[in-house]
């Protein structure tokens, strides 16, 4: 489903990290940053950060 680096970028934004934190915390580009959360949203099918977090918790809850 999601790769290791879209995960890490998707840890970071449940934490509440803006796009400029995310990508000086991973030493990438913000233009990449931008292209990992756009794939994360047509991954997970959601439009934002919050549906992202919301959806990615209840996902990881079902497994355990």
């Amino acid at each position: 489903m999601l790769t290791n680096r879209e995960l890490e970028v998707l840890d970071l934004l449940i934490q509440g990290y803006n796009n400029n934190e995310i990508s000086q915390k991973l030493m990438i580009t913000n233009h990449t940053t931008k292209a990992h959360i756009t794939s994360i949203y047509n991954k997970l099918n959601v439009c934002n950060r919050v549906q992202a977090a919301v959806k990615y918790i209840s996902m990881q809850q079902q497994k355990a």
